[in-house]
């Protein structure tokens, strides 16, 4: 079986094929190719993960390749992550949006739409070559951000193979295992809602049903990502919430800490990245690569310490370290294998995917894409049917949705109009002078990249 990943050379790329590796054998995975335009990048970071992956899996063929449809040829199942315009694009998307007193965060916030711009045009790109390159039935795991708006935007130009993936659902999971000391896969959630914007109804560990402990657990708020809630507010939503949420429930102090802070959090990945490429690039990956992982772990523990700093306030401080042939917790890369696993192993088994409602959520439509639990069943994906749910967080749920579909339809059509309707309707936007200047900056900022709108 061969496993693609597009978007080799970014600088998660280790934890990809760890992931990869330590799964290939039982998985039947015996080829991996990762493909980047970027060729720098790709002979850095690609190679730290060839390394990894031949570390983990001496028998797996791995190649690297700056070739699309070399890259593509032959694959049953592809991963997508990229980052069309890099860094510094990313950059001006959020303060475009902070320059007018509005979210700039890439997924979230308004800066969404920005980057989801240029990633749709490049993703159809590579999903017409999965088409016309790959085996008939291979699979694209979309982890492409912002999931929701690329993922909509995809399904709604009928690529019915590809699935939006994140690993903050099963990042969250793993969390609480962590906190009751039990096995990897242990927890189980009941989820519902749409990507970075998603509810867990339940949470059980053996069996129970662990949710309400969970609110009233202290300890939770100190050592996983309910650390940026208060626990009045998950009493009132009866629900364990997504990290990202934050931006929505606490919109004001987000921006205003983000304004406060020195750099935003792009432009603080954005430096970090520059100076690990800078220093990586004058070592020889394959025969040093005790002394760049050295310098990985320095640079990468900054980002991780300061995920969500900036907005919440709240920094990490644990030592960060990454044990290449250490038992891995999975990542994106986890969801995607996941999927396999029970795909391959013909067995019934359920998971947390982006895929069409379906009428798994009464008052949404069933083409729209949701995050929510799935059986994966003769390789498809299934939504649990939650029928109706909270009316207060349904009510954002739909919000949000229009702004996807909206901008899905922007996207597609190159539409100002339609862009300006996925604004002004978008929570944290909610206003249609404040979305006519960012779409016509956000118009002007992508034009080398999306060409020109109607």
């Amino acid at each position: 079986m061969k496993l693609t990943v597009i978007g080799g050379g970014g600088v998660r790329s280790m934890f990809l094929a760890k992931s990869i590796a330590q799964k290939a054998k039982p998985l039947g995975i015996d080829e991996l190719c990762f493909m980047d335009n970027d060729a720098k990048k790709l002979g850095i970071y690609g190679t730290m993960a060839k390394v990894v992956a031949g570390l983990n899996c001496p028998e797996l063929r791995f190649s690297l390749t700056t070739d699309a449809e070399e890259a593509v040829r032959d694959a049953d199942y592809v991963i997508t992550t990229i980052r069309v315009g890099g860094d510094d694009m990313r950059v001006r998307d959020e303060r475009i949006a902070l320059d007018r007193g509005v979210l700039g965060q890439e997924t979230t916030g308004a800066a969404g739409l920005s980057f989801a711009m240029r990633s749709v045009d490049a993703l159809v790109g590579y999903c017409d070559l999965v088409r016309s390159a790959a085996k008939p039935n291979c699979k694209v795991f979309n982890f492409t951000n912002p999931a929701g708006v690329v993922s909509q935007t995809l399904r709604d130009l009928g690529y019915d193979f590809t699935y939006g993936i994140c690993d903050a659902p099963s990042g969250m999971l793993r969390s609480f295992e962590k906190l009751y000391d039990v096995p990897e896969g242990a927890a189980k959630g009941e989820l519902y809602g749409l990507n970075h914007l998603s509810y867990f109804k339940s949470i059980t560990i053996g069996g129970r049903d662990l949710l309400d402990e969970l609110i009233e657990n202290d300890r939770a708020y100190a050592e996983t990502d309910l650390r940026y809630f208060e626990k009045r507010l998950l009493r009132e939503r009866h629900a364990i919430l997504n990290e990202y949420l934050y931006y929505f429930y606490y919109r004001e102090k987000a921006v205003e800490n983000i304004l406060r802070a020195p750099q935003t959090r792009g432009e603080q990945i954005a430096e970090i990245n520059r100076r690990m490429t800078d220093e990586l690039s004058s070592i020889d990956i394959e025969t040093e690569f005790d002394k760049a992982l050295a310098v990985f772990e320095h640079w990468y523990g900054e980002r991780e310490n300061n995920y969500m700093a900036a907005e919440s306030g709240v920094k990490r401080q644990t030592k960060w370290h990454f044990d290449p042939l250490g038992k891995d917790d999975g990542g994106y890369a986890g969801v995607a294998l996941n999927f396999i696993r029970i795909a391959r192993g013909g067995t019934r088994d359920s998971m947390i995917l982006c895929v069409p409602n379906s009428g798994a959520i009464d008052g949404l439509l069933d083409s729209d894409v949701v995050e929510i639990t799935c059986d994966i069943v003769d390789g498809e994906a299934i939504p649990h049917r939650f029928g109706k749910v909270d009316e207060q967080n349904l009510e954002l749920i739909r919000r949000v949705k229009v702004y996807e579909r909206l901008s899905s339809e922007a996207i597609r059509k190159k539409s100002r109009t339609k862009a300006i309707e996925a604004l002004t309707l978008h929570p944290l936007v909610a206003s249609y002078s404040l979305a006519t200047e960012l779409v016509d900056a956000y118009i002007e900022h992508n034009k080398a990249y999306t060409g020109e709108w109607k």
